[in-house]
């Protein structure tokens, strides 16, 4: 119990302080704040080698693009993340902000979809439906041709 009280303190002080933190994206729907894992809580990103189809049939990689749209949110400003819970790798489960210079703050998370570059994982703690209709409507990111889902993807390429 002991250690776990420690670990909890822990994660709230690096998630809390990540602005002071080293900062890593690590794909479309993962950081790493001074060596600990985060998982974006509620979305589903393109896996990192994962290719999609443009509007007009061409292949890109759906999967490095996603990374960088991420790279360029969190560049934005000051980052910081609430922990919901911890996956079934130890990573924790987070809502990412970014509040920029101007002092406006960001939903890391609800961006990511709204910009078409991750879509909904559904959950208790998301409610991004509206996010996602946007997206797809628009053709934004992703939805801007043919894709596979990114849970499909990876239970195919095992």
């Amino acid at each position: 119990m002991k250690d776990f009280i420690f670990f909890i303190i822990f994660c709230f002080g690096i998630i809390n302080s990540a602005s002071a933190a080293k900062i890593i994206v690590v794909d479309g729907d993962g950081l790493e704040i001074d060596g600990k894992r985060i998982r974006l809580e509620g979305i589903d990103a393109p896996e990192y080698n994962q290719e999609c189809y443009t509007g007009n049939g061409k292949l890109y990689k759906c999967g490095l693009e996603s990374k960088k749209y991420l790279e360029t949110i969190i560049n934005q400003g000051k980052v910081s993340c609430d922990e919901k819970d911890i996956d079934r790798y130890q990573r924790s489960l987070c809502i990412c902000y970014v509040i920029n210079k101007s002092g406006d703050k960001l939903n890391v998370n609800e961006q990511m979809i709204r910009s078409g570059w991750a879509v909904m994982y559904r959950n208790e703690y998301s409610d991004y439906y509206s996010a996602e209709a946007e997206a797809r409507k628009k053709k934004k990111g992703i939805w801007q041709g043919k894709f596979m889902k990114p849970q499909l993807y990876r239970i195919l390429n095992k």
